[in-house]
Parts: C-alpha cells; structure tokens; sequence
C-alpha cells in the first residue's frame, strides 16, 4: 500500500511539472536601445506565439522543456533563440536592421526598375494567393487604445477635464479595452467568431467592441477598407490595375532562411488617389506578400482622422504565408481635440484543415455570451498575451475603482440629481428626461420647439407628449407613451395612449397597442414635417400638408421567425373624419399666392374628400434579408448591412361588416430593395423597385389607398423612395400600381480631382425614379447633385410620358 501511494504521489507530482507553464518574458530593443513595438515573437514550427506591446515589453507562457523562440519585426533580421524552461525566465532581445541590398541587382541607366517585374509576377499570383486557403480556424487577441494627447480648456460650456476624466494636461486614455476570441473563416466570405473574454476600462458591465473580422485587410484583394475609412475604399499595390496608380521602387533585397525577399517601396502616381504609401516585402518564386508597412493620409480620403499607419506581419503556415499580427496605428485632431490610439490583433494556433459542422455559418459573425466579461484580473494575468503597458495598468486601476464606486445607490442618486436637473434651453431643444438608474426607469418629454406649430386646418396649434420607460432583465422592457394635441382655430382636442412590450430582444420581438384620437396626413408616409410646413405656410402662403382625423384602436406584434426573416401581424380599428380649413392667417401675404382647401383634388373649395367611415383592417407582413449577418449579445440581436437584397412581402385587408366596418378591399404589395452596393472606386448603388395591387377594391376611402413618398416643396426629407417633383397626394392609387428608384453615389471620383473642390470632400449623386399606375402612366424623373454629410442640393427633371413636366432643385437635410 505504501508504494502504491508513494507511486501516485510522483506521478501526481510529473502530472503537474508537465501542466505548467513557464513565462519568458523581457524588452525588444534596437541597437539603439529603442524599443521595437509589436514585434512578433513565436515558438519556432509553430503558430504559437505573441507579440510586444508599444514599449517592446513582450511576456509568453510556454511548457517547460527546450524550446527555440522566433523574434520578428518589419524591417529587422529575426533572431532564433533556443531556452531550456526550467522556471520564470527574463530574455531581453537586441534586433538589429535587416541589411537590404542591391548588390546582385544591376539597374541600367533608363532602364525600369526590377520592382515592376516583381509586381507584376506578384500580381499575377494575386488570384492563386487570394483563394489558396479555403477555410482556417485560429485564435485571435485584439487590444484597442484610443486617448487625447490634447483638448481645449471647454468645449459648449463644459470642463472637459472633467467631463471627459482626463489629467490637468487635458490627456489621458479615452478607451481601453482588450479580447480574446476563437475565429472561423470559410471561403468566400464565411466567419464565425465567439469571444472568450472580455475586459474594458471602468465598464464592468460592457463587452468590448473588437472585433477580429474589423482587423482583416487582405492585400490579396483589389479594393481594401471599403465603408470603413472611405466610401470608395483603397487600391491594394498589387491589385490587378495597380500599375494604374502606383510606382514601384526596389530598395534592396535579403535572404531569409533561405528565400529570396524583395523590399520594395510602393509611390501614389497622384496626390489623391485613394492608395497607400510605404514599403511591402514579396518573396520571389512564390511572390507571396510576407509583411507590409503602409500608411494612409487625408489626402488619400480618409474620413476622421489624420494619419493611419497600418503593419502586418506574416508568419509561413504549411506552404503559405498567414498573418501573425496586424497594427493599426493612428491620429488625428477635430476641433481642437488631438487623439491617437492603435488596434493590435494576435493571431495564434492556425488549423488550415478544419472540419466544420453542418450549418455552422449561419450568419452569427460574432457571438458574445454573459460570461465573457466575467473574468477576474487573475485570469487575465495569466491570458492576456501582450502585457500592459504603466499607462495603461494605471487606467484599468482607476477607471475599475471608479466604476464599483459608480454602481453605488448613493452614487447613482448623486449622479441623477444632477443629470436631471432641468435647463430651460435643454427642455427647448432636445427635451427633458428623468432617469432613475438605480430603477431602471426613465421619463422622457418631447423637446418643446416640436411641440407648437400652425396649419390652415387647426391654425396654431400644440403637439406633446412623454414616454415612460422601464428596463428589465435581459434587455426586456416596456414603455408607455401618452400624447396630446390641440388646434386653437378648429377647437379640436385629440389624445392618444400607446404601449409597447419587447419581450425578447434576440428575436425583435414585441407587442404594441394604442388606442385614442389624432389628427393625421392625409398620406400615410406624411408629406412633410409639422415645422417645415409651418414656415412654408407663415412664410410663404403654401399649405401643402392636408390633414383629417382618426379615432383608433390598434394592437399587433412582430418576430422574427428565421434569420433575417421578420414577420409581423396586426389589427386595427378606426372612425374616420374629413377636415377642413379653419383659418387663413399668414405673416406675409405673397401676390399671386392664396392658401388651398384641404382637399387636393378641389383646392379652391372645401368640397368633402370622404364622408366620415368606420373601418377594420387586418395587416400582415413578412420582410427577409438574404445572407443576413449579424452579432448576438445578450442585450439583442444586432444585425449588419448585407450585401444581398431585403425582400418585403405585404398584405392589408379592409374587412367589411366587423365592427361596423365600411371598407373592402385587399393589397398586396412586394418590395426588393438594397443599399451600397459596392462599384469598387465607382462608388456604390442603391435601389428600391416595388409592385403591388387591390386584388379587391370594393371599398376604399382615400386614406385606405396606397400613397407614394412625393415632394412638392423645395426642401425635402431625404428617403431614396422619395420623388422630387410628384404630388404628396394626387397620385394614390386604389388599383394596381410599379414603382423604382435607382441612386449611385461616386464618392468624390470626379470632385477629388478637382483642386478647389478637393478639400470639401463632396460626393457626387445620380438617380432616377419611376411610377405607373392608372391616373400616372410612365412618369419618371432624373437628377443630379452634390452631398456632404447630411446635406445635398440636386437638380432634376420630371417627365410624364415623352413630356417634360417639372425641373428645379431640391435640397435635403438629415438621414
């Protein structure tokens, strides 16, 4: 017995000398004794490995045994180090500079430099290396820091000091946050990523924003970084049109392990071209891109910020190269408010030969569970790959102590009685809310400059209402919202109460009801704004908006059934009332100008539109986006812009006899529609082409029919089904009706080569709308314009038939 336990005993004790790890850690300098940031360090025949930190500070856990170590960095002769880990060891590094020459290289007088043969070998390559991986698995850590190395004393009024928590220099570290995930990728563009883990600076209850699949830049690709920095996005140097845009020069070549490699140095062949400056490294034979050091400029056109500097590093896998980290490094200055940062991605463990399980791309591109943020500081001790620089450790020590400080009730009761101390030009502008943290409750008041307007029907009038909210667990929650309106001409008093219950965020799913009286346009998707029709009717004597009025009861739900497909059923009951014009005041009295009725189709006399009428419909929905992708968190399903198209299927049914219900008839409608679709440097396209009909019109008062987005005023709100110059109301049809619009946007392609035009960063938009139904057959429009931002200004033309019928401009301010 005694040697059976003496026996466990020295193999529990072997057992435990295999399972643990040793550290290496130390600093990676230059000759110079300058710290080299990010450099990679990995156990040699392996994908296992890390990198330093922005101080050269680099720590790795390894088995114990004898083990040979790999230090890396772009433009530096790598150094293999063999360690027998025997405990905790210290290995400082001294990389010194890769000696690049060009001693074996004869370059003629006048004669082309030999870096364009070896691009153009490496563009003919581009093709194999784009697709010679058909799938990997591998892990990923991902570390952001962004700070303000410079701010303006206040900014609105406000200490920034203070409100942004930074030192008495106005610095400090604005965002710090680090993850490690598992990722998946699939050719051609299939991934799956689950975080693991999760650490933010004084945000113990947030998840990081990193993710890997924001890290990939391929240089394998023709355009990179599309609708990241840039609309338009970057030619890669060895696209297949990069001759195009590039000139290329050889600065030297070395020997790698054996393999020929070729530094070479990529030129923009114009100021404002959408490429990049910096220097690329190929290997000859293969051509295989095996590190890249590259920047972008504001003269590039990228949007935010400065400069971005962006180094990848490239480890041999099997016969190909895949990225062991990748940096991106930036700066900038809006407003007085100078930043920089970096995102640093690791990449560690690589399986080119995974087996993955059916349906395993479902569309989930990141999956982040409860657990992720959970981790203690012990665990990230031993797991965090890149250590900390003392920056950074003091942040994570100041903004955690601040944040369990903040959950505190008294805290939060200090911190709401001063956010919801009221302001007179606060509650006038963007309204007044009253939040109880601690509650998780909220009261919310409209902002009082929405809240009075004027038209002919109710003269002056006011419009307001408050929302109450409450936030449960799990993201669930439920707000009720009450609402009241008074004309002071028409005399009219409306109010309405509705309620809406989410009672599963990760499906969309909810239940709404409401219920009361309201004066409403007279076109369902509205006409325009009730401030936007104030002025032009004060100002301008044009009242274009019509409106009538509606006593309703309804109640409906939505969820989603499948990925990407929304379905949605509802009833409603409505008393329905026409309106007329009760005033005609005005602050000016234009000649030739005189207010219509409130009937469109009668605009001289206040001739009835409908007689009033009761009706009960029933409406049901299905919307699906194909290749819908998206992140679950558990706070919600949140999907991203998709690359394919989003298919509306609708039916509306006005039941005859239910409540004494006058109307009958039934819709169908089908929409297809897609937003930016890429055109590469051209740009991206959108578009919108519907068709629907009255399979029964038996009954169908005007407010029942279907409306079109028009536009008969000079300013308008910007909605890519919106027509320039159709009438808000003539063209409702109770029949059968096609209807498209077509936008492309160039992104600046011809303006950036304009000088004087250059610095606005205008982009350029073309469209075209069409509609036929009865009463309007084959009306179309074009236009043209310039948009910044939120603004545009275009010019279009209208044409019903062969005939032109309308021409101007638009403007249009907003999302």
């Amino acid at each position: 017995m005694k040697n059976i336990y003496l026996t466990l005993l020295i193999l529990t004790g072997a057992l435990n000398s295999f399972a643990q790890q040793f550290k290496i850690s130390g600093t990676i300098n230059d000759t110079d004794g300058q710290p080299v940031p990010f450099a990679s360090v990995y156990i040699k025949n392996t994908t296992t490995g890390t990198s330093a930190n922005i101080d050269g500070v680099y720590s790795f856990a390894v088995n114990p045994g004898t083990v040979t170590i790999i230090y890396r960095a772009i433009g530096y002769k790598a150094i293999e180090k063999s360690i027998e880990l025997t405990e905790n060891t210290t290995q400082n590094i001294t990389l010194s500079a890769e000696a690049y020459t060009l001693n074996n290289v004869t370059i003629k007088a006048n004669a082309e430099d030999p870096a364009y043969e070896i691009i153009r070998q490496a563009i003919k390559a581009r093709k194999q290396h784009l697709t010679e991986v058909a799938a990997y698995t591998t892990n990923v850590y991902i570390k952001g820091v962004q700070k303000l190395v410079g701010a303006p004393k206040r900014f609105f009024g406000r200490d920034i000091q203070k409100t942004l928590d930074l030192d008495t220099n106005r610095k400090g570290i604005l965002y710090l946050s680090e993850s490690t995930s598992t990722f998946a990728y699939q050719r051609p563009d299939n991934i799956h990523e689950e975080m693991i883990s999760s650490k933010t600076a004084g945000q113990n209850n947030a998840f990081s924003f990193n993710k890997a699949s924001d890290l990939i830049i391929n240089f394998y690709d023709n355009i990179l970084l599309e609708n990241k920095l840039s609309t338009r996005g970057f030619v890669s140097p060895i696209s297949d049109n990069a001759m195009l845009y590039y000139r290329y020069k050889l600065l030297g070549v070395s020997n790698e392990n054996g393999a020929t490699i070729n530094k070479i140095q990529i030129i923009p062949r114009r100021g404002y071209d959408p490429v990049f400056n910096g220097i690329i490294y190929i290997k000859d034979d293969s051509w295989h891109l095996v590190n890249a050091e590259v920047f972008l400029t504001k003269s590039s056109g990228i949007n935010l910020i400065d400069i971005l500097n962006i180094k990848q590093q490239f480890l041999k896998v099997e016969d190909t190269y895949m990225p062991s980290n990748i940096n991106f490094q930036f700066n900038g200055n809006i407003l007085g408010f100078k930043f920089e940062g970096y995102y640093v991605g690791v990449y560690n463990n690589y399986n080119l030969h995974p087996d993955f399980p059916k349906n395993y791309f479902n569309g989930e591109i990141l999956k982040i569970t409860k657990a992720v943020n959970k981790k203690d500081s012990l665990f990230w001790l031993n797991n965090r790959p890149i250590p900390l620089t003392a920056e950074e450790s003091r942040d994570y020590v100041r903004k955690d102590s601040i944040a369990a400080l903040k959950t505190s009730k008294r805290y939060l009761d200090s911190l709401e009685k001063a956010n919801n101390k009221f302001g007179a030009v606060k509650f006038i502008v963007s309204g007044y809310t009253i939040n109880n943290r601690y509650k998780r409750t909220s009261v919310s008041l409209d902002p009082l400059y929405k809240a009075v307007f004027y038209n002919t029907v109710e003269g002056f009038a006011i419009k307001y209402g408050a929302t109450y909210t409450k936030r449960l667990e799990d993201s669930r929650q439920y707000s009720i919202r009450p609402e009241i309106r008074y004309g002071f001409s028409n005399k009219t008093l409306t109010g309405s109460l509705s309620a809406n219950y989410v009672y599963d965020p990760v499906k969309r799913a909810n239940i709404y009801i409401s219920g009361g009286s309201g004066i409403y346009d007279l076109n369902n998707h509205g006409s325009m704004s009730l401030l936007g029709n104030t002025i032009n009717s004060l100002l301008f004597e044009t009242n274009f908006s019509k409106f009538y009025k509606k006593e309703f009861a309804n109640i409906g739900t939505t969820r989603e059934l499948a990925i990407g497909l929304q379905a949605s059923l509802g009833a409603g009951y409505s008393r329905n009332y026409n309106l007329v014009n009760t005033t005609q005041f005005k602050i000016k009295d234009f000649k030739g100008e005189e207010f219509t009725s409130n009937n469109p189709f009668n605009p001289e006399f206040e001739l009835p539109l409908f007689p009033t009428y009761e009706a009960f419909t029933i409406t049901a929905s299905l919307n699906y986006t194909i290749g819908q992708k998206y992140i679950t968190r558990p706070d919600g399903r949140f999907y991203q812009p998709s690359k394919y198209p989003t298919i509306d299927l609708s039916y509306r049914k006005g039941v005859n006899g239910i409540l004494n219900s006058d109307v009958d008839y039934d819709l169908v409608a089908l929409e297809v529609s897609q937003n930016r679709i890429s055109s590469g440097l051209w740009g991206y396209s959108s578009f919108v082409a519907g068709v629907g009909k009255f399979l029964n019109n038996g009954q169908v008062y005007y407010p029942e029919a279907k409306h079109f987005w028009g536009s008969n005023s000079l300013f308008t709100l910007p909605n890519l089904r919106r027509f320039l110059f159709l009438d808000f109301y003539l063209f409702s049809t109770d029949r059968e009706y096609v209807e498209a619009h077509f936008e492309h946007n160039f992104s600046g392609l011809f303006t950036n080569k304009v000088p004087l035009l250059r610095k606005l960063k205008l982009e350029e938009v073309v469209g075209a709308s069409y509609l036929s139904q009865p009463v309007k057959r084959n009306y179309y429009e074009f236009y043209f314009g310039l948009q910044r931002l939120i603004f545009r200004a275009t010019y279009g033309f209208a044409y019903d038939g062969n005939k032109r019928v309308n021409h101007g401009f638009r403007l249009s301010y907003g999302f």
